[in-house]
Protein backbone atom coordinates (compact mmCIF):
# COMPACT_ATOMS: atom_id res chain seq x y z
CA UNK A 1 0.00 0.00 0.00
CA UNK A 2 1.30 3.44 -1.28
CA UNK A 3 4.11 2.22 -2.86
CA UNK A 4 3.03 3.49 -5.85
CA UNK A 5 0.90 6.40 -6.88
CA UNK A 6 -3.11 6.07 -6.36
CA UNK A 7 -5.38 6.19 -9.54
CA UNK A 8 -8.42 6.34 -7.72
CA UNK A 9 -10.94 9.11 -8.50
CA UNK A 10 -12.06 11.23 -5.97
CA UNK A 11 -15.67 12.62 -5.86
CA UNK A 12 -14.10 16.48 -5.81
CA UNK A 13 -13.04 15.09 -10.06
CA UNK A 14 -16.30 15.21 -10.88
CA UNK A 15 -16.83 18.86 -12.03
CA UNK A 16 -20.52 18.78 -12.09
CA UNK A 17 -21.52 18.33 -8.15
CA UNK A 18 -22.80 21.33 -6.76
CA UNK A 19 -24.66 22.07 -3.55
CA UNK A 20 -24.01 22.31 0.14
CA UNK A 21 -21.07 19.16 -0.17
CA UNK A 22 -19.30 21.90 -2.20
CA UNK A 23 -19.57 23.95 0.21
CA UNK A 24 -19.46 22.62 3.11
CA UNK A 25 -15.68 20.67 1.73
CA UNK A 26 -14.56 23.81 0.95
CA UNK A 27 -15.33 25.66 3.87
CA UNK A 28 -13.39 22.52 5.90
CA UNK A 29 -10.38 22.09 3.35
CA UNK A 30 -9.66 25.78 4.49
CA UNK A 31 -9.48 24.91 7.39
CA UNK A 32 -7.35 22.12 7.24
CA UNK A 33 -5.13 24.07 5.02
CA UNK A 34 -5.03 26.77 7.99
CA UNK A 35 -4.56 24.70 11.28
CA UNK A 36 -2.08 22.00 9.41
CA UNK A 37 0.05 24.78 7.75
CA UNK A 38 -0.48 24.24 4.31
CA UNK A 39 -1.95 27.87 3.41
CA UNK A 40 1.51 29.15 4.71
CA UNK A 41 3.42 27.09 2.41
CA UNK A 42 1.57 28.68 -0.36
CA UNK A 43 1.62 32.41 0.98
CA UNK A 44 5.36 32.34 1.41
CA UNK A 45 6.61 31.15 -1.59
CA UNK A 46 4.35 33.80 -3.49
CA UNK A 47 6.07 36.38 -0.86
CA UNK A 48 9.66 35.02 -2.51
CA UNK A 49 8.29 35.27 -6.24
CA UNK A 50 7.14 38.79 -5.66
CA UNK A 51 8.97 40.86 -3.08
CA UNK A 52 10.51 43.95 -4.73
CA UNK A 53 8.00 44.02 -7.53
CA UNK A 54 5.71 47.09 -8.44
CA UNK A 55 3.18 44.26 -10.16
CA UNK A 56 2.43 41.24 -10.26
CA UNK A 57 0.17 38.64 -11.65
CA UNK A 58 -0.82 35.12 -10.30
CA UNK A 59 -3.29 32.27 -11.56
CA UNK A 60 -4.50 30.13 -8.82
CA UNK A 61 -5.37 27.02 -10.34
CA UNK A 62 -7.78 24.99 -9.02
CA UNK A 63 -8.63 27.71 -6.77
CA UNK A 64 -11.15 25.86 -4.59
CA UNK A 65 -12.45 29.03 -2.23
CA UNK A 66 -10.08 31.43 -2.77
CA UNK A 67 -9.14 31.83 0.87
CA UNK A 68 -5.14 31.03 -0.27
CA UNK A 69 -5.77 34.41 -2.74
CA UNK A 70 -7.41 36.01 -0.16
CA UNK A 71 -4.20 35.72 2.22
CA UNK A 72 -2.02 36.88 -0.79
CA UNK A 73 -3.68 39.88 -1.84
CA UNK A 74 -3.37 40.95 1.40
CA UNK A 75 0.01 40.83 1.65
CA UNK A 76 0.02 42.61 -1.33
CA UNK A 77 -1.92 45.13 -0.36
CA UNK A 78 0.47 45.74 2.91
CA UNK A 79 3.47 45.98 0.16
CA UNK A 80 2.05 48.24 -1.90
CA UNK A 81 2.19 46.13 -4.68
CA UNK A 82 -0.38 46.08 -7.73
CA UNK A 83 -1.64 42.45 -7.43
CA UNK A 84 -3.76 41.02 -9.58
CA UNK A 85 -5.34 37.47 -9.28
CA UNK A 86 -7.31 34.88 -11.29
CA UNK A 87 -8.55 31.85 -9.16
CA UNK A 88 -9.29 29.24 -12.23
CA UNK A 89 -10.90 25.82 -11.46
CA UNK A 90 -12.93 23.75 -13.73
CA UNK A 91 -16.28 23.32 -11.88
CA UNK A 92 -18.42 26.54 -12.66
CA UNK A 93 -20.15 25.81 -8.95
CA UNK A 94 -16.91 26.06 -7.18
CA UNK A 95 -16.35 29.51 -9.09
CA UNK A 96 -19.47 30.85 -8.17
CA UNK A 97 -18.68 29.90 -4.38
CA UNK A 98 -15.47 31.15 -4.26
CA UNK A 99 -16.49 34.61 -6.04
CA UNK A 100 -19.02 35.31 -3.55
CA UNK A 101 -16.55 34.17 -0.30
CA UNK A 102 -13.94 36.92 -2.14
CA UNK A 103 -15.63 39.74 -3.41
CA UNK A 104 -14.35 42.20 -1.21
CA UNK A 105 -11.27 41.98 -3.35
CA UNK A 106 -11.83 43.24 -6.51
CA UNK A 107 -8.00 42.42 -7.51
CA UNK A 108 -9.16 39.09 -7.12
CA UNK A 109 -11.57 37.19 -10.77
CA UNK A 110 -12.55 34.04 -11.48
CA UNK A 111 -12.45 31.89 -14.56
CA UNK A 112 -14.28 28.42 -14.94
CA UNK A 113 -12.32 26.70 -17.48
CA UNK A 114 -10.87 23.89 -17.66
CA UNK A 115 -6.52 23.87 -17.81
CA UNK A 116 -6.21 21.88 -20.85
CA UNK A 117 -8.35 24.19 -23.24
CA UNK A 118 -6.62 26.91 -25.37
CA UNK A 119 -8.20 29.59 -23.41
CA UNK A 120 -6.16 28.85 -20.32
CA UNK A 121 -3.29 27.60 -22.46
CA UNK A 122 -3.35 30.98 -24.56
CA UNK A 123 -3.07 33.12 -21.06
CA UNK A 124 0.49 34.20 -19.55
CA UNK A 125 0.89 35.19 -15.85
CA UNK A 126 4.02 36.32 -13.97
CA UNK A 127 3.19 33.39 -11.24
CA UNK A 128 1.45 30.01 -11.62
CA UNK A 129 0.02 28.41 -8.56
CA UNK A 130 -1.22 24.99 -7.23
CA UNK A 131 -2.14 24.06 -4.02
CA UNK A 132 -2.97 20.31 -3.46
CA UNK A 133 -4.05 20.35 -7.39
CA UNK A 134 -1.49 18.50 -9.39
CA UNK A 135 -2.13 15.21 -7.68
CA UNK A 136 -5.10 15.12 -9.69
CA UNK A 137 -3.46 14.36 -12.27
CA UNK A 138 -1.08 11.22 -13.60
CA UNK A 139 2.58 11.92 -14.01
CA UNK A 140 2.73 11.86 -17.75
CA UNK A 141 -0.26 14.45 -17.58
CA UNK A 142 1.94 16.74 -15.60
CA UNK A 143 4.96 16.08 -17.39
CA UNK A 144 2.99 18.21 -19.93
CA UNK A 145 1.61 20.43 -17.90
CA UNK A 146 4.93 21.55 -16.04
CA UNK A 147 6.34 22.20 -19.44
CA UNK A 148 3.44 24.20 -20.30
CA UNK A 149 3.25 26.15 -16.47
CA UNK A 150 6.65 27.00 -17.44
CA UNK A 151 5.61 28.94 -20.59
CA UNK A 152 3.07 30.51 -19.40
CA UNK A 153 4.43 31.82 -15.79
CA UNK A 154 7.40 34.69 -16.31
CA UNK A 155 8.53 34.93 -12.87
CA UNK A 156 8.05 31.04 -11.90
CA UNK A 157 5.22 28.25 -10.92
CA UNK A 158 4.58 27.44 -7.39
CA UNK A 159 3.57 24.05 -6.66
CA UNK A 160 2.12 22.74 -3.38
CA UNK A 161 1.48 19.17 -2.33
CA UNK A 162 1.12 16.19 -0.79
CA UNK A 163 3.71 13.67 0.08
CA UNK A 164 2.55 10.14 -0.19
CA UNK A 165 2.70 8.48 3.05
CA UNK A 166 1.40 6.52 5.66
CA UNK A 167 1.37 8.43 8.55
CA UNK A 168 -0.25 10.85 6.71
CA UNK A 169 -2.68 8.48 5.09
CA UNK A 170 -3.77 6.81 8.59
CA UNK A 171 -4.27 10.79 10.63
CA UNK A 172 -5.93 12.60 7.93
CA UNK A 173 -8.27 9.02 7.66
CA UNK A 174 -8.64 9.25 11.53
CA UNK A 175 -8.86 13.54 12.01
CA UNK A 176 -11.78 13.82 8.83
CA UNK A 177 -13.38 10.07 10.62
CA UNK A 178 -13.75 11.91 13.40
CA UNK A 179 -14.31 16.16 12.88
CA UNK A 180 -15.55 16.14 8.92
CA UNK A 181 -19.16 16.60 8.26
CA UNK A 182 -18.41 16.95 4.60
CA UNK A 183 -18.90 13.50 2.78
CA UNK A 184 -16.35 14.90 0.26
CA UNK A 185 -13.83 15.43 2.80
CA UNK A 186 -13.89 12.02 4.47
CA UNK A 187 -13.96 10.10 1.09
CA UNK A 188 -11.24 12.29 -0.86
CA UNK A 189 -8.56 12.83 2.23
CA UNK A 190 -6.86 9.67 1.93
CA UNK A 191 -6.89 9.17 -1.38
CA UNK A 192 -5.62 12.47 -2.01
CA UNK A 193 -2.41 11.73 0.39
CA UNK A 194 -2.09 8.31 -1.79
CA UNK A 195 -2.57 10.07 -4.80
CA UNK A 196 0.40 12.50 -3.89
CA UNK A 197 3.88 12.17 -4.32
CA UNK A 198 6.92 10.68 -3.33
CA UNK A 199 10.17 13.59 -4.08
CA UNK A 200 11.99 10.53 -6.61
CA UNK A 201 8.84 11.41 -8.37
CA UNK A 202 8.16 14.58 -8.58
CA UNK A 203 12.44 15.01 -9.70
CA UNK A 204 11.38 12.19 -12.49
CA UNK A 205 8.28 14.40 -13.28
CA UNK A 206 10.56 17.44 -13.58
CA UNK A 207 13.47 15.79 -15.40
CA UNK A 208 10.82 14.60 -18.25
CA UNK A 209 9.25 18.39 -18.44
CA UNK A 210 12.87 19.77 -19.06
CA UNK A 211 13.29 21.74 -16.00
CA UNK A 212 16.31 21.29 -14.42
CA UNK A 213 16.28 24.59 -12.26
CA UNK A 214 14.42 24.25 -9.57
CA UNK A 215 13.66 24.40 -5.54
CA UNK A 216 12.12 21.04 -3.37
CA UNK A 217 11.56 20.96 -0.20
CA UNK A 218 9.11 18.91 2.27
CA UNK A 219 7.07 20.89 4.73
CA UNK A 220 4.62 20.00 7.43
CA UNK A 221 2.46 18.71 7.82
CA UNK A 222 3.52 16.31 4.67
CA UNK A 223 3.57 18.88 2.10
CA UNK A 224 6.14 19.42 -0.51
CA UNK A 225 7.04 23.03 -1.86
CA UNK A 226 8.00 23.07 -5.05
CA UNK A 227 9.29 26.21 -7.02
CA UNK A 228 10.35 26.21 -10.95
Amino acid sequence: MLKHRSDEVEIMDDLSISGEVVNQTLRELNTINRRLGGNRISVSAFKKLAKGKKKVSLADLGCGGGDILVQMARWGRKEGIDASFVGIDANKNIVEYATAHTNEYPEITYQAINIFSDEFKSQSFDIIHCCLFVHHFTSQQLATLFRQFRKQAKVGVIINDLHRHPLAYWSITLLTSLFSKSLMVRNDAAISVARGFKRGELTEILEQAGITEYSLSWKWAFRWKLIF
